[in-house]
């Protein structure tokens, strides 16, 4: 149910984000910055959609959107679309023939989110 997910969520460990920053072609002074950088995620309802809100010091991203419904997102222009699987919120952006997908689920009180990196042979 999305409705677990509806909160402010802030980051307290992260795990081989440079690679992926790395992989999707940021550079490394923006890297550097992004590693150090500890954003909140706001995630809420609005109306019949959802919206997911990132801000740190660095950098604010947001998206709306209603689960299913592919949409370009503004702040970084990739294709993105949200869906409800079960209990985990799986997000998936495309763009210049990269993919990520992001599942978010909540365990213990913690939402986690699992990074999954696609690659097409150049």
């Amino acid at each position: 149910m999305v409705d677990a997910f509806y909160a402010t969520w802030k980051l307290v460990d992260s795990e081989n984000f440079d690679d992926y920053m790395e992989a999707i072609g940021v550079g490394f002074a923006t890297r550097q910055v992004g590693n150090m950088t500890k954003p909140t995620v706001i995630i809420s309802q609005e109306g019949d959609k959802v919206a997911i809100r990132t801000q740190s010091t660095f950098k604010n991203t947001e998206i709306s959107f209603k689960l299913g419904e592919e949409r370009l997102e503004i702040s970084v222009k990739p294709l993105s679309t949200v869906t409800l699987e079960g209990d985990k919120l799986v997000h998936v952006q495309k763009w210049d023939g990269k993919e990520t997908k992001f599942v978010r689920e909540i365990k213990d009180g913690k939402m986690d989110i699992h990074a999954v990196r696609t690659y097409e042979k150049a």
